[in-house]
């Protein structure tokens, strides 16, 4: 059966354009539209679509309004299609913090143009959405305490603070968002240092870092070549950038670098795992979390089959069920957790390394 679409647009421009794009596709089905929010309301309560195509700025109420209000009840998959998603928004990252599954720009000028050039991304992105299982924004459970996993105090002072570190990698794609900046709440001031590749566009990770170091214990950064992966740090590849991981002294550091897309992705998470496991070895532990395709899990295979100790995100708290499961079925992963337990498994990890250091 086609994709069921309903699409919510101030702009009757916008709204005949989406129908013509969506017309006689064997795949996907406009089954309505409405130019704002409290016209949609009613309709999609009466026949849910399986896709909501969302604009932000409408009058009446604004898009992002509306959506946190459909990611409070019923959750439908998302995908915001704005000006206002161009660069970097803030915007953009507020719809995705808010549950969105996508964000696609749509230009001021040359609509009509735009929209048959990018039909095939279009179609493919609603075609992801309806796979997805958006969640209801979860509030952040507090700080995980390290009590439980406590290893022995150093008997000099500064002994833990200048450890080699025991790294983390975690990489996501769709509904990653959302699931970093659940984990990463979650982390004390002093957890280990953390390299995440997350599927994004150029311009956005520097704003989402920004967004996530505000709100938590841990610092959060955009990566920079030559960056020091240190306690207390996670750091984010750009968008638009691979990064790697590289150990030189005793210390961890890592490399962003250019190069083709990896499993069409750039930043790939593959590149980070498999670099995580040439040089840390036993000594990391990787994380694959909920998204679309396999990107990451040919990596976390030579991680896990090199002593590193791996971890895959459960389905039942996945927005899309993709690259943990295939990490799954090629047999790289020690554990299969929920999205909640994840803090808890890296300070668990954390404690076992001091105790071994």
């Amino acid at each position: 059966m086609p994709i069921k679409v309903f699409v919510v647009d101030d702009s009757a421009v916008v709204r005949q354009a989406m129908s013509h794009m969506l017309a006689n596709h064997p795949e996907v089905e406009l089954v309505g539209s409405a130019p704002n929010p409290l016209l949609a309301m009613d309709a999609i309560r009466k026949n849910p679509p399986d896709v909501l195509l969302l604009d932000i700025e409408m009058p009446g109420m604004d898009g992002l309004t509306f959506l946190r209000q459909i990611m409070a009840g019923t959750p439908i998959p998302t995908v915001i299609c704005s000006t206002l998603s161009t660069e970097g928004s803030k915007v953009a990252l507020d719809a995705l913090s808010a549950g969105a599954v996508a964000v696609l720009a749509k230009p001021k000028l040359g609509l009509r143009q735009h929209l048959d050039e990018s039909r095939h991304e279009m179609i493919q992105t609603l075609k992801t959405a309806a796979r997805s299982r958006p969640r209801p924004k979860m509030a952040p459970a507090g700080v995980v305490s390290r009590a439980a996993f406590a290893a022995p105090a150093p008997t000099a002072i500064g002994v833990h603070a200048f450890a080699v570190n025991k790294p983390v990698v975690i990489g996501s794609s769709t509904g990653g968002t959302q699931a970093l900046e659940l984990v990463l709440t979650s982390l004390p001031s002093d957890a280990p240092g953390i390299a995440i590749t997350q599927h994004m566009p150029e311009k956005f990770t520097a704003m989402y870092a920004q967004r996530l170091d505000g709100i938590c214990a841990m610092n959060i950064r955009e990566a920079k070549d030559g960056d020091r992966l240190e306690r207390g740090v996670a750091l984010i590849a750009p968008g638009g950038w691979h990064m790697q991981l590289q150990k030189t002294h005793g210390q961890y550091y890592v490399k962003v670098v250019d190069g083709p897309p990896v499993n069409r992705h750039k930043p790939s998470v593959d590149v980070l795992f498999r670099s995580a496991a040439e040089c840390a070895g036993r000594d990391a532990l990787g994380i694959i979390m909920t998204g679309m395709g396999d990107d990451g899990a040919r990596g976390m295979k030579v991680m896990h089959d090199t002593g590193a100790r791996t971890i895959a995100q459960n389905e039942e708290t996945c927005v899309v069920f993709g690259m943990p499961k295939e990490a799954i079925k090629l047999q790289a992963v020690d554990d299969i957790l929920p999205l909640e337990s994840m803090a808890r498994a890296i300070l668990q990890f954390d404690s076992r390394a001091d105790a071994r250091a």
